[in-house]
């Protein structure tokens, strides 16, 4: 965690960096280097709130939080949830909303039914192990692929797969479909347990100030 009386944000890269910082802004957080695109800085800083963000791929922001390199992170559900870091979860920004699932061909709908030993594709392992190990109580093959995992039941590697699901309409057009429900997934702000007891004042006060504001945007809706 931070020494120098600085707060220090991990933000996810892309669509998710940007929202959180709308967000932000809301509150009255600002951080205008960041909106230099031509900048090649790694690390921004807001001198007059004592604030630094730094952008990151999503899989590596609880990583940088749980280490204390970073006080507090924004990163998407299913990257807290597979890559089980040691950080606590307290907030939940409600955009980015989607789904975790179990996907396949319909027919496959009997092999979780009966609990068959089965082939599972995914980009997320983990999530997958838990789901069938410890909620399901079946025992699973899991194959970890980088690329479309849609593929997994097309050309026979798979029998289902897990990921997730915004629209469906990839699913769909391949003949898949949402077999099972994992969980709800969303954007969520993380803290390094370190920093919420050495920064406790600073971090609460900055969740409730965005509670509010999530809360009045859920109003005007």
């Amino acid at each position: 965690m931070s020494t120098d009386g600085y707060l220090t944000f991990a933000l996810g890269k892309g669509r998710l960096a940007k929202k959180t910082l709308e967000l932000f802004e809301k509150i009255g957080i600002t951080c205008e280097e960041m909106k230099d695109k031509d900048s090649r800085r790694l690390i921004f800083v807001n001198e007059a709130q004592k604030l630094r963000f730094f952008l990151a791929k999503g899989p590596d922001v609880p990583t940088y939080v749980e280490y204390g390199a970073a006080d507090i992170g924004v990163a998407g559900k299913d990257t807290i949830m597979e890559e089980n870091r040691r950080v606590y979860e307290v907030l939940d920004f409600g955009f980015g909303k989607c789904r975790m699932c179990v996907c396949g061909p319909e027919h496959a709908k009997e092999l979780l039914k009966h609990h068959e030993r089965i082939r599972v594709a995914s980009k997320y392992p983990n999530i997958a192990k838990d789901y069938f190990y410890n909620q399901k109580h079946q025992t699973v093959d899991i194959i970890k692929l980088n690329g479309s995992v849609e593929l997994g039941p097309l050309v026979g590697l798979s029998d289902v797969i897990v990921d997730i699901v915004e629209t469906g309409s990839t699913l769909h057009e391949n003949g898949l479909a949402v077999l099972e429900e994992i969980c709800p997934l969303s954007a969520r702000m993380i803290v390094n347990q370190v920093s919420m007891q050495m920064e406790k004042e600073r971090i609460t006060g900055l969740i409730m100030k965005l509670k509010e504001a999530l809360f009045r945007g859920d109003k005007t809706i």
